[in-house]
């Protein structure tokens, strides 16, 4: 049994979505994800986790095929709307998709699945209202594949079940304190566990209304933040750094006004990269929030969290959250003492269970006592976890020192003439790895001199941290979460 859908039966009046303004009640989701289950079914008792793959903007009609695809027994593969056809291409056969679901407005894109004879492909428009006999479905069912970002390596299909998806909502719901009362402004991508999991996911457990704005504009976000309903929000720290930027270009009142409101809100959150300490504040300035920062992947969901009441400390991802393990290990997987760094490792009931039909990747990523191994570097500092990177690309290793690349570009982004900065390892024949930063300038004609950027360093990090390489560009490589790809900045030195 899915309880996440069985808990909309309690709310069946209420409003569970809000998207291209129009409303729609927990009775409507339901419904229509009935009708969804019922086409895809076509006459089968259980899709006996087949692979759907679905393309439609964030709006109902997105969770209204999640639903349907999970009540027909399939495995839900949602694909993202910004990437080409290639990248969708690679997914839907990686995974042997044998359903291919879109919106008119994608139908072009995804045209060359109509002419496979291996995949039946389906319009939004083609579901009609329909009820069926729906399968009951186990909690150790799988439930969805989400790929990974590619930053190392090419991208791999996580496998979630549907006890794996509920142990993460409920940490969530538990440590966020979520209720039925929140409203919750969604703008992030639904391919990835940030909009999927803490956002539309955990609104939908307790009953609460989760509002769709497909497309991100930053004054149109404001408009909506300033409309009274919403008091939540969550986003990845680009959005913030680009709301900061149009709160600046309103004259007084309006940014008064845009502060009122702001701070009447429950919760804010960042995530899926990490938060420059100079966004926090500035912020923090505006809203009168602490923006609450937390730590997950898409393996494992959520797993460290700042506390939703008590000190947000910055620059840190705060305590574990309930029902997930952490330790700290070294190279060899022992637990490290604490205040030493050492890779973030991970057990509980809302990690993965694989990655689909990677056998051996699987069993690299846990150690021999089933431990998720994260990859990313951190240490506890007094009862808080401080990350310090990922350790293919924010770990430099040089001269013998393992160096923090966040730590450097949290100092660089101090300077007054630095908007924001990127720094990476770069191969050395001498040193094995050199740091090299990437910098954007708040002013393309105010440039910033070399040699004396490097004497301000001195003051501020260890000479074996300070910079070597330089370039100058307009905005640093991302991907779709607004995560800067450190593997393409590498390129641009090499």
């Amino acid at each position: 049994m899915i309880q996440l859908i069985q808990n909309a039966k309690q709310y069946l009046d209420r409003i569970a979505i809000r998207s291209n303004k129009y409303a729609y009640t927990y009775q409507q989701l339901l419904q229509d994800s009935e009708s969804v289950a019922a086409t895809l079914l076509n006459g089968k008792a259980d899709l006996q986790e087949e692979r759907i793959a679905f393309l439609v903007t964030p709006s109902f009609e997105y969770v209204q095929l999640q639903w349907g695809i999970w009540r027909a027994g399939g495995i839900a593969v949602p694909l993202c709307t910004k990437h080409p056809f290639k990248s969708i291409e690679y997914v839907i056969n990686d995974t042997k998709a044998s359903v291919v679901i879109c919106s008119k407005e994608y139908e072009e894109l995804l045209r060359p699945f109509k002419k496979r004879a291996d995949i039946r492909f389906i319009l939004t428009t083609e579901i009609k209202a329909a009820q069926c006999d729906l399968p009951d479905i186990a909690m150790d069912r799988r439930a969805m594949i989400l790929y990974t970002s590619g930053t190392t390596g090419s991208p791999k299909g996580v496998v979630s079940r549907h006890q794996n998806i509920e142990a993460q909502i409920t940490s969530l719901v538990t440590s966020w304190e979520w209720s039925k009362d929140d409203h919750i402004l969604n703008i992030l991508p639904l391919h990835h566990v940030h909009g999927i999991v803490n956002i539309l996911s955990c609104a939908l457990w307790t009953g609460a209304c989760c509002e769709f704005l497909p497309k991100f504009y930053a004054e149109t976000v404001f408009d909506i933040l300033k409309g009274g309903a919403v008091n939540m929000f969550m986003a990845v720290p680009t959005i913030y750094y680009k709301l900061i930027a149009q709160y600046n270009s309103y004259p007084p009142e309006i940014q008064k006004d845009i502060s009122t409101a702001l701070a009447k809100f429950r919760l804010m959150v960042s995530g899926s990269a990490a938060l420059p300490i100079s966004v926090l504040e500035t912020w923090r300035t505006i809203s009168g929030h602490t923006l609450l920062e937390r730590y997950g992947m898409t393996e494992m969901g959520m797993a460290i969290s700042n506390p939703y009441k008590g000190e947000r400390r910055p620059g840190h991802i705060g305590k574990a959250l309930s029902g997930v393990q952490i330790r700290i290990a070294d190279e060899a997987d022992q637990v490290v003492a604490d205040g030493q760094t050492g890779e973030i490792q991970v057990k509980g009931p809302n990690v993965f269970q694989e990655y689909w039909g990677r056998p051996e990747a699987t069993k690299k990523t846990f150690t021999a006592d089933g431990w998720l191994k994260t990859g990313d570097v951190a240490l506890l500092d007094d009862g808080y976890y401080r990350i310090l990177g990922r350790n293919s690309v924010d770990i430099i290793k040089s001269g013998g020192y393992k160096i923090s690349a966040l730590e450097i570009e949290e100092v660089l982004r101090t300077h007054p003439l630095i908007k924001d900065c990127g720094v990476v390892g770069v191969p050395d024949e001498e040193w094995g790895e050199i740091v090299a930063a990437s910098l954007i300038l708040k002013e393309t004609n105010n440039p910033i001199d070399i040699p004396t950027l490097q004497t301000w360093l001195k003051d501020k990090l260890p000479s074996y941290q300070i910079p070597k390489l330089y370039i100058f560009q307009e905005d640093l490589p991302r991907n779709v979460m607004g995560k800067v790809t450190k593997k393409a900045l590498q390129k641009m030195f090499s």
